[in-house]
């Protein structure tokens, strides 16, 4: 096909840079971008840094490294050198040596070089802004010396494929849980130290900071729980200097996340939510006193679910996002009286990522983007709501020529009960003579269509290819309030949930934005349920599109790799109360299943397992309704590698064309 004639596809999408994180330097002037793009092969996504000017007149970005490597992770030291993490060659490594993250420094002049050489590399790393203090998180065997690990490591490998495990979890996404543990490591004035020698799995899944100090790291420290099988996080604050630690908040169910010091170290914030098996516990701002220990809860007024990015320089509000109403926006929360303030406008839409305040200043950088712009680098006034300011174009997105494919607009449907579903609708611009649209359901269930682009559930290039798409946020979605998201509690998903997509159709289908006879229905994870779900109950779509679905929510509970969340969310065990478990089990009616449908899902899928799709599919291929199945044997949970990208979309936009009729 003519280049020209292809306005924007999977292709094209898998071709942009992606600008995945954005980092002020701390003289204010600039900022580094992480952008990915592919590797020469176009197998997979490497990643580099630039530069970017912060300050007027406008400078173009430059390249700070270049290569096959991935960089990523920029953080600027205490005297404004640049670390990052790389997986690039050591000096000296031998060829058969992992790709192994470690932390390196780009001086002024000359070529990276390596600051850590972690025996099985680095995940992530936290540099004090006022003191020769470097804090990694590194994989460790236990039980291991630090000398032996790297050979312990590579001996284990040929010995045997045998994992051992006594307690659940064993996997997460897509992944079998290894034996080594994740430590917190401090580099000291070059000495290191390992803070947490005894973290077992509590690091697992840190959200964690280090003081400007370089005096104290605070972490959401996991500690199970026996009467529901799920950890806790409370605040764990570790002493750099001898690895004492302290936990705060450590009440059963509370977890907490993304803590951020103040900039006098003195006070500590985090999110917080209370784990319970009545409902989803509200999400809040709680400030911590790093000497005294004692708490405030901020914002318990505010009906969203914030989390904290950073203090402002004079430490007297906080930086936050928040989901609010299909957009993921920028707040200022006072760190006294809770008052929320927001930042981003909301008359302009879009959704805000990766933000950073700009050091001694009453700004940050931030990647804003919507559906139909990829993220790029902006910087926006911490004030009243102010345009943000575009600072470069590194995606090398044709936002000119996207305009006149496909629009955006938000709508609201109502959907009886005084209740509406705020609803998205991307339309292409010369839609075709024949009016066809892709309802797309979006994942979570506790999740939300934001208008924000997304690398893998792009709807432009659906629109470009002449469908309408509408993207609803019925019951269960963020952004409206935790009223909104409890009526998807329990065990409840074919419920509040189903009724309200089913009234969005009909209200949509009034207006003449949509025909349920010319719609696929398609969604992904508890989407896929959904649409599942539909194909159980309803006649009138012309296909279905289920992608990582759950079938049989009695087969799903006992592969998943969190089964203690789903009997809590569900409220039982399907021991403990068969039928009731399976009541809205899709698996249950699929003799009344009659729509077309094409099964996706990914064999190393250990969220939502691929003997849901396998049955799904058998029962389908057994009732005589027109089905095909389309596995990748690579993927997990999400699609990610470019070309199975490319495929995934070509797949769904072929068999809907052979299928429509």
């Amino acid at each position: 096909m003519d280049d020209d004639a292809v306005g924007f596809d999977a292709e094209r999408l898998i071709g942009l840079g992606r600008v995945t994180a954005v980092v002020p330097a701390p003289d204010g002037t600039w900022a580094v971008a992480v952008v990915e793009r592919l590797d020469r092969d176009g197998q997979k996504y490497v990643s580099n840094l630039h530069r970017v000017a912060l300050d007027a007149p406008y400078t173009p970005p430059r390249a700070l490294t270049v290569g096959e490597s991935r960089d990523r992770a920029p953080t600027f030291r205490h005297d404004g050198a640049l670390l990052f993490l790389s997986d690039r060659p050591l000096p000296g490594a031998a060829p058969d040596d992992d790709k192994r993250a470690q932390v390196w420094l780009l001086p002024d002049q000359g070529e990276p070089r390596p600051v850590t050489d972690e025996p099985l590399g680095v995940r992530e790393l936290r540099a004090a802004a006022h003191a020769d203090v470097l804090v990694v998180l590194t994989d460790v065997l236990p039980g291991v010396p630090h000398e032996e690990q790297r050979a312990a490591a590579k001996a284990k490998k040929k010995e045997t494929s045998l994992r051992h495990y006594h307690a659940m979890p064993v996997r997460f996404w897509d992944h079998w849980l290894p034996e080594a543990e994740i430590h917190a490591v401090a580099y000291v004035a070059g000495a290191r130290v390992d803070l947490t020698p005894d973290a077992g799995h509590a690091l697992r899944e840190a959200e964690w900071d280090l003081s400007a100090d370089g005096a104290v790291v605070a972490v959401a420290w996991a500690v199970p729980n026996p009467a529901d099988r799920i950890d806790d996080r409370p605040l764990a604050l570790i002493d750099v200097a001898g690895g004492a630690r302290r936990l705060l908040g450590a009440e059963p169910g509370n977890v907490h996340g993304q803590p951020r010091f103040s900039p006098d170290g003195r006070l500590v914030v985090a999110s917080r939510y209370t784990r319970t098996p009545e409902r989803y516990g509200s999400r809040s701002i709680v400030r911590y006193g790093v000497g005294s220990g004692t708490a405030k809860s901020l914002t318990d007024a505010w009906d969203r679910w914030p989390e904290a990015v950073a203090f402002t320089p004079d430490g007297r509000q906080v930086l936050c996002d928040a989901d609010d109403e299909g957009h993921h926006a920028l707040f200022l929360v006072d760190i006294e009286s809770g008052g929320v303030d927001r930042v981003s406008p909301a008359a302009d839409g879009g959704s805000y990522d990766a933000t950073a305040v700009v050091p001694g200043q009453r700004l940050a950088v931030t990647l804003w983007h919507d559906m139909l712009r990829p993220p790029e680098p902006h910087l926006i006034e911490l004030a009243a709501p102010s345009a943000p300011r575009a600072l470069a174009r590194l995606s090398g997105f044709d936002a000119a020529r996207a305009s006149g494919l496909a629009t955006r607009r938000s709508v609201r449907v109502d959907v009886g009960g005084g209740r509406s579903v705020q609803t998205f609708v991307v339309e292409p611009v010369e839609p075709p003579a024949e009016q066809r649209a892709f309802f797309w359901i979006h994942g979570g269930p506790v999740s939300a269509w934001n208008d924000g682009w997304h690398w893998r559930w792009a709807p432009l290039a659906l629109a470009a290819a002449g469908y309408t798409v509408v993207l609803p946020n019925p019951a269960g979605s963020t952004g409206f309030g935790n009223d909104w998201v409890n009526d998807i509690w329990g065990n409840t998903w074919g419920g509040r949930c189903y009724d309200d997509l089913m009234a969005v159709v009909d209200g949509l289908e009034r207006q003449g934005v949509l025909r349920a006879a010319d719609t696929v229905v398609m969604g992904g994870s508890f989407g896929g349920y959904m649409t599942n779900w539909i194909g159980a109950n309803e006649a009138r779509f012309r296909l279905l599109v289920t992608h990582a679905s759950i079938y049989g929510m009695a087969t799903f509970h006992g592969a998943t790799d969190v089964p203690a969340w789903w009997a809590l969310m569900v409220g039982h065990t399907p021991w403990s109360d068969p039928a009731a478990f399976d009541h809205y089990a899709p698996s249950r009616l699929v003799s009344r299943w009659r729509t077309p449908t094409l099964v996706i899902h990914g064999e190393k899928d250990y969220r939502v397992p691929i003997g849901e799709a396998l049955a799904l599919f058998e029962a389908l291929q057994a009732h005589g309704v027109p089905s095909e199945l389309a596995i990748y044997p690579d993927e997990g949970h999400h699609v990610l590698k470019p070309r199975n990208i490319v495929a995934w979309y070509r797949t769904v936009l072929d068999f809907v064309a052979r299928r429509w009729g």
